[in-house]
């Protein structure tokens, strides 16, 4: 047995929460492999949305196990919160949610450096959703960080020490004026990791690999996406974490001999939030279209992301980086009335062109389209691909072509339903 990944393509937001909602029934165990709070995988099921930002998309279903990975950051506060508001659904999760004993904790400090950060940066920030995640990751590497398993040992001990150090950094560096802020949420961090401290608390590591021994099919989720990984995104315009397939090795404890199947998600067109770097990006009626259909504003957040057409450069390199077997395409009903449809099939850069993604993304990036012909059709209302119109088929198959890897799943809308199996 091997443990499938599923990721996101683009800039993050491609609707992978409700991917893993559908696939979950394969499944007995759903982990969570980097990332934090910053995440917002969003699941329509009946008549019900919810959001969920640090524990696994895989909830909802019964005798499942869900693991959240040493990767993750966790902020305690935001997941009191999110048990709150799934309990309301009638779910339990102290009976099927396990969460790393090496996982890290996002302090209240770390927020507060995270909006020091930003403000110090003016003009030139990067657009943090200012949940404290890029501190929490800097103290993880700096070999500094409190983890989920320090709640158990010498933990005041432990927390004073650091939150003392954040201070000094905000008084002396940053010159930051927290007083007001930091004892309401402090406060409210100390109640909300005694919630933490009521759930399975365990070495993940070995859990994944006695699941393996036993035969048991995982699904490993990843948050954001492969345009903003550490190492390989528009940097500097990134997230903290490794966002890339290999990361669900080190944020999982596997080794990469036990990956098997890699999805791939992505949107039929695409979308960013925040500062950083868009070739595709539009800036007319069309990507204001885009964004009012496809109801694009972030689910953490709120806030409007930008949209554009689909990158075929960025989305080859993202294949290439994660060894996708599969493409999922999500939201492609959003580009139901658009009579012409463009996609980026290369980058011009100082008068060549190429199909290679280059060290950085910048202004004198122009990104080369061809056009196919819209399918002007309302996708929301079909069940099968036989039903598909002839221009959606295209659509489909150019991508394939281009890609070299088969998409076997469309989403036509918002509800587990509207998720069709392609060749079938």
């Amino acid at each position: 047995m091997k443990v499938d990944v599923l990721l996101g393509l683009q800039w993050g937001d491609e609707g992978k929460g409700k991917v893993v909602d559908v696939l979950t029934p394969r499944y007995e165990v759903i982990s969570r492999f980097q990332g934090g709070p910053n995440a917002g995988h969003t699941l329509e099921i009946n008549n019900f949305k919810q959001v969920l930002h640090t524990i696994p998309s895989g909830i909802f279903h019964e005798n499942k196990l869900n693991v959240i990975g040493n990767g993750v950051v966790i902020d305690p506060i935001v997941f009191e919160k999110e048990i709150e508001s799934i309990s309301k659904h009638g779910v339990d999760l102290h009976k099927t949610l396990y969460i790393s004993k090496k996982a890290h904790l996002i302090l209240p400090t770390h927020r507060l450096l995270d909006a020091a950060s930003e403000e110090a940066k003016g003009e030139t920030k990067i657009g943090s959703t200012l949940k404290g995640i890029g501190p929490t990751y800097r103290d993880k590497i700096g070999r500094e960080g409190l983890r989920v398993g320090d709640l158990f040992e010498n933990f005041t001990e432990k927390y004073t020490a650091r939150v003392q150090a954040h201070k000094d950094l905000l008084d002396n560096y940053y010159h930051y004026d927290y007083s007001a802020q930091l004892e309401v949420a402090e406060k409210e961090w100390m109640k909300a990791i005694e919630v933490l401290k009521t759930f399975k608390i365990v070495d993940t590591e070995h859990l994944i690999n006695d699941c393996l021994i036993e035969n048991k099919p995982i699904l490993a989720e990843g948050a954001q996406g492969t345009m903003l990984d550490i190492d390989f995104g528009s940097y500097p315009f990134v997230t903290s974490s490794s966002t890339i397939c290999a990361g669900a090795c080190t944020g999982l404890g596997i080794a990469p001999n036990k990956i098997g199947n890699v999805f791939g998600i992505f949107k039929a067109y695409c979308t960013r939030v925040g500062a950083g770097p868009f070739p595709t990006e539009l800036f007319d009626q069309d990507g204001q279209n885009m964004r009012d259909v496809g109801r694009e504003y972030g689910s953490t957040t709120g806030r409007p992301r930008r949209c554009g057409w689909l990158d075929l450069v960025a989305l080859k390199y993202s294949v290439m980086l994660n060894g996708v077997s599969e493409l999922i395409m999500m939201k492609a009903d959003v580009l139901d009335k658009f009579e012409i449809i463009k996609i980026c099939v290369g980058y011009e850069i100082d008068g060549e062109i190429t199909e290679k993604f280059p060290f950085e993304l910048n202004d004198d990036v122009k990104p080369v389209y061809i056009e196919l012909p819209g399918w002007q059709t309302d996708l929301t209302q079909l069940t099968s691909q036989n039903e598909f119109p002839e221009e959606f088929n295209s659509y489909i198959n150019f991508i394939e072509e281009q890609v070299g890897v088969t998409v076997t799943i469309a989403s036509v809308g918002p509800n587990r339903a509207q998720t069709i199996l392609l060749g079938e």
